[in-house]
Formats: structure tokens, C-alpha cells, sequence
């Protein structure tokens, strides 16, 4: 039994998987009480086998995991690194712990499904798209701020635009509060469409375009092309390190 931990920017998600398959699985907001959480959620749990996180935070909520591990299954964290090849994906960077880890194992993941060329887009605090070769070549990518925080970005910096009311996107918005909604998220949209169409100029097979994160659901009936909604990009990828690396020093 293998418990998998994505410590990402808003929340920490968790799977418990045995056997390939997910038995057990929960999130946890930051701003909560994280140690009493998880401490309710993983207490009649036996002690797994390995704990495999991911994270893209600040060491100190690393530090936070390690104690809650330690104290709950007497158990240390493995913390999975950005590889410059593992998994039959290859990263594009020059110095691969430029990446962001939670990239990195989302194309483990999409890889580890099926070897076709793929775009992946993660919608959450930020936008992150990345392209995938069907040889597991990672050609690069671009991050942006996700669509909440283009609206709380633009808000902050402007005096006049202050909506009396929450938004809802339209394709044309006849006051503030829908214009700025809208505007960040059809900016989105047009991002990952025009990222997605110069990647398939540079390939003749039909690409995957898939979308993960907080946000996901509700960007993608804004793209004017195919896409598929992704699920735990993180864990999935995870889960596919621990097959493929049956012991990681931790960090």
C-alpha cells in the first residue's frame, strides 16, 4: 500500500492506492488544520509501504507533511523531484528542477496512458500548458496566471474597476462585473487554443488536449476545440514513479 501526497498552491490532495488501484483518496485546504485532517482522515489506516509526495510549495508546509507522516506512521516522506528523464518522458529544460514537479508528473501520467502527442493544461492559481511528443519528448511550454487570479490581479491594480456584484462569463458583456469574469477567462481559453494550434503545426498525428486542475471543469466549455477533462494528473503520476522506481531517497 502506497500513500501518494500533491501538495499544490491552494490544497494538499492524497490517494491511497494498493495493488494500481485507489482505495482511499481526500484534499485538505490549506487554511484549514491540516495536521488534524489528515490525522482523522489517515487514523484507522495501517502504516503504508511508502509515502511519495509531490509539492510545489514552500519547505515549510513540507516540513508540516513530514511531522504529521512521522507522527501518524512513524513514516518518512519520499519527495519526487523533476527528472531530466524518467517514465519515458524526457523534459525539454536545460536545468530540469526548473520545472515544476506537478508539470513534470502530469505528462508521467498522460504518457503512461497512451504514447500519442499530447498538449496538457493545468488550470488552477496558475495556467501551466505543456506539449508532449508521442515519444515522450517534452517540447516546452508556458505558464500564465490562472483565470482567478488574472481577476484578482486586475482588480488590485485598478481603482475604477470594482464589480458591485460577482460575474458570469459571456461573450459579450454589457457591465464590469461580467467583462472582467469574462476577460479572464475567454483569455485562458484563447491561450490554451492558440498554444494547442502552433503545437499540432509541428506534428501530423491528431494531438490530446488535456485539462486538469481546480478550474478545468469550467474552462473547457469555453475551447473552441476537443479536449478532455484530466483527474489527479499528480497522484496518477506518482503512482506511475512508485511502479517504475522502487526506492527514493528522501530529501
Amino acid at each position: 500500500m502506497k500513500l501518494l501526497l500533491d501538495l499544490g498552491n491552494t490544497r494538499l490532495k492524497w490517494a491511497v492506492a494498493d495493488a494500481g488501484e485507489w482505495i482511499l483518496r481526500g484534499a485538505v485546504a490549506w487554511e484549514e488544520d491540516v495536521s488534524a485532517v489528515l490525522a482523522q482522515a489517515w487514523g484507522d489506516l495501517d502504516s503504508p509501504e511508502r509515502v511519495l509526495g509531490a509539492s510545489v510549495v514552500d519547505a515549510a508546509r513540507e516540513v508540516q507533511i513530514e511531522r504529521v507522516m512521522a507522527e501518524i506512521f512513524g513514516q518518512q516522506v519520499e519527495w519526487v523531484r523533476t527528472a531530466a528523464e524518467a517514465c519515458g518522458v524526457r523534459i525539454a529544460y536545460a536545468d530540469p528542477q526548473r520545472l515544476g514537479v506537478d508539470r513534470f508528473l502530469a505528462m508521467v501520467a498522460a504518457h503512461a496512458v497512451e504514447e500519442v502527442p499530447c498538449v496538457l493544461a493545468g488550470i488552477g492559481t496558475a495556467l501551466t500548458l505543456d506539449a508532449l511528443a508521442a515519444n515522450g519528448q517534452h517540447l516546452g511550454g508556458l505558464i500564465a496566471p490562472g483565470p482567478l487570479l488574472m481577476q484578482h490581479s486586475l482588480l488590485g491594480a485598478t481603482a475604477r474597476v470594482r464589480p458591485e456584484h460577482p460575474g458570469v462569463i459571456r461573450d459579450l458583456a454589457d457591465n464590469t462585473a461580467d467583462a472582467v469574469v469574462s476577460g479572464c477567462w475567454q483569455a485562458v481559453a484563447a491561450l490554451i487554443e492558440r498554444f494547442a494550434a502552433n503545437v499540432a503545426k509541428q506534428s501530423s498525428r491528431p494531438q490530446r488536449l488535456l485539462l486538469d486542475g481546480g478550474d478545468a471543469a469550467a474552462l473547457l466549455p469555453l475551447l473552441g476545440m476537443p479536449a478532455e477533462l484530466g483527474a489527479d494528473s499528480v497522484l496518477r503520476g506518482l503512482g506511475v514513479w512508485a511502479a517504475s522506481h522502487p526506492a527514493y531517497p528522501s530529501s
